[in-house]
Formats: structure tokens, sequence, C-alpha cells
């Protein structure tokens, strides 16, 4: 009867811990790998990165979101397909991203310092294809983020497949924010917004 007790004296705090890492990760926190170059250099391609599940989501905070039924026009998208997203607009935003690549919300302007001025110029305002319905670049041209939806934009705006092309981000579909571990040279670009 020791002999029993005694393995289960170091078998219940295994079991325990194991209960316990399980929830964590299915209710609030788990790993997940950056997959390309569209948050170029903030984070890197193959990067892994810790996602908080469901906290209040800001502007500038960059999120993980299921792209599909969003990014309808990629027929590589299936329901395990992540994409890694720096919010730009909140539901109800009006947006004016001017041709000098300023940004205003709701006519005040946001400084975008995580990019360069060429990703806020260039990088953002000439489209590789039509930009999404609804969505609408330049000087004295507005558009509003549905509500319950978020607009996303990629930090390598001239490598990013994101809400300019495929359009407004669904609430239920936003998994979680992104945080960097501290050794990542870019982790205050990503965790110092949207908190």
């Amino acid at each position: 009867m020791s002999t029993f007790k005694n393995i289960m004296s170091w078998v219940w705090p295994v079991v325990i811990g194991l209960i316990l890492a399980k929830l964590l990760t299915t209710f609030v926190i788990s790993v997940v790998k950056v997959d390309g170059l569209s948050m170029y250099p903030n984070l890197q391609n193959n990067e892994r990165v810790v996602m908080l599940k469901m906290p209040a989501i800001r502007r500038d905070a960059v999120v993980v979101f299921n792209a599909e039924g969003v990014d309808t026009d990629n027929p590589n998208v299936t329901s395990k397909t992540k994409y890694v997203k720096r919010v730009i607009g909140l539901p109800g935003d009006k947006i004016e991203y001017k041709n000098n690549g300023d940004l205003y919300i709701n006519g005040k302007y946001r400084s975008q310092s995580y990019i360069t001025k060429e990703q806020r110029t260039t990088g953002t305002l000439d489209l590789v294809k039509q930009a999404a319905k609804g969505v609408t670049l330049g000087t004295g041209k507005t558009f509003t983020v549905p509500k319950d939806s978020y607009f996303v934009l990629g930090d390598n705006r001239e490598n990013s497949n994101d809400s300019r092309y495929y359009g407004f981000v669904p609430k239920d579909k936003i998994l979680g924010t992104v945080k960097a571990p501290f050794w990542d040279s870019g982790h205050e670009l990503i965790n110092s917004f949207g908190n």
C-alpha cells in the first residue's frame, strides 16, 4: 500500500500539471508561428510568438485571425490558416489614409511609428491589385469600418495581403493578440502598441 501511495504522490502533480497546461493553452495562451514576410521587419518569417486569447482588441495591436472566409481570393486558405496583422481600424472607425502616408482615424492623426515613411506611403498606397469593396485610400477619401469588424494591415505593406485586398475582418474570426518575447529585437514594436 505504501508503494501505491508513493507512486501516486508524484503521479497526481504531473496529471494536475498537464490538465492546467491544457486549460491554459485552450483558453488563455498559445504559441503561433509567423508565416511569411507581411509583418517584416517587426516579425520575421518562421518566428514564434505568444498569442493571448481574446483580450480587448485595440488600435495598433497585432492580432491573429482565422483567414478562412476572409481571404476568399486565396485558394490555399483552409480552416487552419491563420494570418498575423496589425489592427488599424476598430468597428465604427472612420479612416482616411492620405497620399503623403498620414493616417487619420475619426479625424485624429495616428503616427504609425512602427513602420518607415516609405511603407506609410508607396508601400501602403501602391496597390498590387484592386482594393476591396468599401476600402478607399488617398487624400479626401474615407471609409468606415463596419460594426463587429476590423481593418488590418501588415507592417511590410508592399508585401502584405491584408484588408486593403480582402476587406474587413469579422470580430468572430480574431483568435487573439500577439506578444513577442523580450529577446526579440522588435518586441517593443509589437508589445508596446495596442495596450
